[in-house]
């Protein structure tokens, strides 16, 4: 029994993705750049690929101004050089006009032929400070816009930031049947309110687990206010060896190098790095004992150089394998992985824990993908 009511309650399985860093975030010793891991296309491509490798069934490719490359290009350019892992592709709401949006998305879903999630976010655009209450009522308007053009046969939408009047949704036709999943993280009430309302996974980053139990009842709380329910998603970092020393021991090599200072540098240059998620990341810094565990197998010093996500699991494979079973019992679905150096810890990953979970692909999983290729005007529709 999940501790929450989830969409998928009766899914066996779980979606386990792993991460492309995009935004200058790949190091062998964290807060250290080394030219070798830089976010470039063929690193980056690089990443992608070995995740498909190992079975990794999705993966996210985030969004930031920091060095690195376009999130929505980097998905398009790798579509044709995969087949079977999806693309949780970051979109930041307000950068695109929302009807091109919905065009682009429903072009990369064409691409991927339904191998594609999209990761809302409402954060600052680079040299902008909205209101936060601006900013998610903007990226509501565009979530509303885009499920007219994946819905309907004409997008008609009068709101405070956007008006379209009786324009034909044929280019934003997506190839899956009601268009991409939606995932979203944030803790704002506004945020909290726009997930419950509109979309399909709730992402979460690492913290203890009675903290993760009371975040996902508050949300679906005020889901069950809209008559919905969610799935569940959890972002965390991975250290996983043959034995818990091992782990530990890593876990120490790898902010072995790190200045502190410039490890805050990191942190604040991001476009989240004062948010409310950000800042739980930073209490659970603050609690954590002088190893840096929160607890048991929770290590938060990734976040001594790191803006969001900012904690790891770490130990052996049946002690990771045990965490992750204990959060699939609380109902979450969705599993985001990342390790460090990202390549590597993808091998690590898949070779010791990948085989013993059993994973899906939530689009397949809700029915999204269909058989064969659908009747809209990028596939095998009428030519209007």
């Amino acid at each position: 029994m999940t501790i929450v009511p989830v969409t998928s309650a009766d899914l066996d399985g779980a979606e386990v993705s792993w991460f492309s860093a995009l935004c200058s975030d790949d190091y062998e010793y964290l807060g250290v750049p080394s030219g070798a891991l830089r976010s470039s296309w063929a690193h980056c491509r690089d990443i992608l690929l070995e995740a498909e490798k190992q079975g990794f069934r999705n993966i996210l490719c985030p969004s930031s101004y920091q060095v690195g490359q376009d999130t929505l290009s980097f998905v398009a350019g790798c579509a044709p050089l995969t087949s079977k892992i999806n693309m949780l592709a970051a979109v930041r709401c307000g950068e695109m006009q929302p009807i091109m949006l919905a065009r682009t998305i429903a072009t990369l879903d064409h691409m991927l032929e339904g191998r594609l999630t999209v990761n809302i976010i409402s954060s600052d655009f680079p040299g902008e400070v909205a209101e936060s209450s601006f900013r998610y009522k903007r990226s509501k308007e565009v979530v509303e816009i885009l499920k007219q053009a994946w819905t309907r046969d004409e997008i008609d939408y009068e709101g405070d930031v956007y008006t379209f009047k009786g324009l034909t949704t044929d280019p934003a036709r997506p190839y899956q049947t009601g268009g991409p999943l939606l995932y979203f993280g944030g803790y704002s009430p506004a945020a909290v309110d726009l997930c419950a309302q509109f979309c399909d996974v709730y992402l979460m980053w690492p913290e203890p687990k009675d903290q993760i139990a009371e975040r996902m009842k508050t949300v679906a709380a005020k889901a069950t206010e809209y008559g919905r329910t969610l799935d569940y998603g959890l972002r965390v970092h991975m250290i996983v060896r043959d034995t818990e020393q091992e782990a530990r021991e890593y876990a120490d090599h790898l902010v072995s190098k790190l200045d502190d200072e410039y490890g805050q540098l990191i942190r604040e240059r991001a476009h989240d790095s004062i948010s409310l998620g950000v800042a739980k990341q930073a209490k659970a810094r603050e609690l954590a004992d002088k190893f840096g565990y929160v607890e048991p197998h929770l290590w938060t010093g990734v976040g001594r150089a790191r803006s969001g996500c900012g904690a790891a699991l770490v130990g052996s494979t049946d002690q990771v394998m045990s965490k992750i079973e204990d959060y699939q019992k609380m109902g979450i679905r969705s599993f985001i992985f990342s390790g460090y150096p990202h390549i590597d810890e993808c091998i690590s990953f898949g070779q010791r824990v990948l085989p013993n979970l059993k994973t899906v692909s939530l689009p397949e999983a809700y029915g999204r993908v269909p058989g064969q290729a659908p009747a809209t005007p990028l596939a095998v529709g009428e030519r209007r």
